[in-house]
C-alpha cells in the first residue's frame, strides 16, 4: 500500500471519528435538563445513560466480527447513518422515558458500528509502533470531539433549547459518512490462519490469555469513566448549588475541559506505557485510581472550585491508560483474528460502561437522592470494580507489545503478544 494512500486513509478516519463523537455526551450534558423536563428519577437518568453502552455491548460482537469477513468500511457508513438518524429522533420525537430509551439506544449501536469497525480499519492500515501511535491518534481524535461535545450542547442549549444541542450529533454523523466515503481506501479482508470459526465463536479469542487481559482492564477502565462522565455535570451542579463560592467555569464546560484534558493524558500515557512497560503502566494506574475513586465524591463538600480541579486530576488518571490498553489488545490479537479480538475487548468495555453510570443513579436513590454522602459512596463502588480487575489483570499476565520496554530481560521473545509470534511462524 502506498504511504500516501496510508496517509490519507488515517487522517480520514481519525476525522470522521471526530465528527461522529461530536454529540456523543450531549444527553450527559442535557441530564439535569432532562431529569427537570421529563420528571426522571436518578434510576432512570442512569438507565437513559447507560442504554447506549449496553446496546454497544449487544451489537459490537456481531458488528465488529464481521470487519473479518467484510471491509470495515462498508460497516462503518452504515453505522454512522443509523447515528444521525438516532440523534434527530431523540430530539424531536422522544418525549420521556421510553421513547428516550429506544433513540438513546440506537445512538449506543451506532456507534458500535462505528469505533471498533473503525480502528479495526485503522490498525489493518499500520503495524507496530506505529499501529500503536495511530490508535493513540484516533482515541485522540475521538477524545477531543466527545470531550467538546459537552460544551456545545451545553451552549447550544442555553441559546436554543436542548432539541437544538442534539442537531450537531447528527450533523457530525453525516460528515463522517462523507470523509470515510471519500477518504479512506477499501482494504482485502485478512484470512484467518487455519479452518475459519463461526462468525461469534469467540473461544480463540478468549484463549488469547493476554489480549483477553487488556480487555477486562478495559471493561473497568470503561466502567470507572463511564460512570465519571455520564454524572460529572449532574455532580457539579448539585455542588455549585450547595456552596456560594467562586464557579469559574458552568460544570458542561468542566466537563469539556475533564474530556479535553484526558485526550492528552491518554496519548501522554500510551508514550509512557511504550517506554515503561505496558503490563506495568496500567496496573500502577489502576491501582492509583482507585484510591482516588474512593474519595471523589466527597468532594461535594468541598467548594466549587476545588471540586471541579479534583475532578479534572481524577480524569487525568482515569484517560491516561486509555490509548495503552486498547492498543494492548489490539496488538495482542493474532492476524485474522483482530476484528473478533476488538469485538471481545469492546464488549467487555462497554458492559462495564453501561453497569458504571447505572450503578451510581440506583446507589443515589437507594441512599435517598443526591448528597455528600450519597455522592461518595456512589463514586466509591467503582473502587470495587477497579480492585478486582487490577487481580484479574495481574492473574492474566498481558504480554507487552513490539516496540515496549520488556519489564525485565526475560520478557523477550516467549513475552511477546500472540500477533507477533503468530506472524514469525508463519514467515518460517
Amino acid at each position: 500500500m502506498l504511504a500516501a494512500t496510508r496517509s490519507r486513509g488515517v487522517v480520514a478516519m481519525c476525522g470522521a471519528q471526530a465528527c461522529a463523537q461530536i454529540g456523543a455526551f450531549s444527553v450527559a450534558a442535557l441530564l439535569p435538563t432532562l431529569i427537570a423536563v421529563w420528571s426522571l428519577s436518578n434510576t432512570e437518568a442512569g438507565w437513559i445513560t447507560g442504554i447506549y453502552y449496553a446496546a454497544y455491548t449487544v451489537a459490537v460482537p456481531v458488528l465488529s466480527s464481521l470487519t473479518d469477513r467484510v471491509d470495515a468500511k462498508r460497516i462503518y457508513l452504515g453505522s454512522v447513518a443509523m447515528t444521525a438518524a438516532a440523534f434527530a429522533g431523540f430530539a424531536w420525537i422522544a418525549t420521556g422515558f421510553w421513547s428516550a430509551l429506544v433513540f438513546r439506544a440506537l445512538m449506543g449501536a451506532g456507534w458500535a458500528g462505528t469505533y471498533m469497525p473503525g480502528l479495526k480499519a485503522l490498525s489493518d492500515l499500520t503495524e507496530g509502533s506505529q499501529q500503536s501511535r495511530a490508535v493513540a491518534a484516533h482515541a485522540a481524535a475521538v477524545g477531543i470531539s466527545g470531550a467538546l461535545s459537552f460544551g456545545v450542547a451545553g451552549m447550544v442549549n442555553v441559546l436554543l433549547g436542548w432539541q437544538w444541542a442534539l442537531v450537531p450529533g447528527a450533523v457530525g454523523a453525516v460528515l463522517a459518512f462523507v470523509l470515510v466515503l471519500v477518504g479512506l481506501p477499501s482494504l482485502p479482508v485478512r484470512p484467518a490462519g487455519g479452518p475459519r470459526s463461526s462468525l461469534l465463536d469467540f473461544r480463540p479469542i478468549l484463549r488469547n490469555r493476554s489480549a483477553l487481559a487488556y480487555s477486562i482492564a478495559y471493561c473497568v477502565h470503561t466502567w470507572e469513566m463511564s460512570a465519571l462522565r455520564g454524572w460529572v455535570v449532574a455532580f457539579l451542579t448539585f455542588v455549585a448549588a450547595q456552596t456560594s463560592g467562586w464557579t469559574p467555569l458552568a460544570p458542561a464546560t468542566v466537563a469539556s475541559v475533564m474530556g479535553l484534558v484526558g485526550v492528552a493524558a491518554s496519548v501522554w500515557g500510551n508514550e509512557l506505557s511504550i517506554r515503561l512497560g505496558r503490563r506495568r503502566f496500567v496496573l500502577g494506574t489502576m491501582l492509583t485510581s482507585a484510591a482516588l475513586a474512593a474519595v471523589i465524591g466527597f468532594s461535594a463538600a468541598l467548594p466549587y472550585a476545588a471540586a471541579a480541579i479534583l475532578v479534572l486530576v481524577y480524569a487525568m488518571l482515569i484517560w491516561s491508560d486509555s490509548s495503552s490498553l486498547t492498543a494492548g489488545s489490539a496488538g495482542s490479537a493474532e492476524p485474522g483474528r483482530r476484528g473478533a479480538t476488538l469485538a471481545v475487548h469492546s464488549t467487555l468495555g462497554y458492559a462495564g460502561g453501561f453497569l458504571g453510570p447505572l450503578v451510581l443513579g440506583v446507589t443515589l436513590d437507594a441512599l435517598g437522592g443526591v448528597s455528600v454522602v450519597g455522592w461518595g459512596l456512589a463514586f466509591g463502588h467503582v473502587t470495587i470494580a477497579l480492585l478486582l480487575g487490577a487481580a484479574v489483570f495481574v492473574w492474566l499476565r498481558p504480554a507487552d507489545l513490539l516496540g515496549d520496554r520488556p519489564v525485565s530481560a526475560s520478557a523477550s521473545s516467549d513475552r511477546r503478544h500472540p500477533g507477533a509470534r503468530a506472524r514469525e511462524r508463519a514467515r518460517r
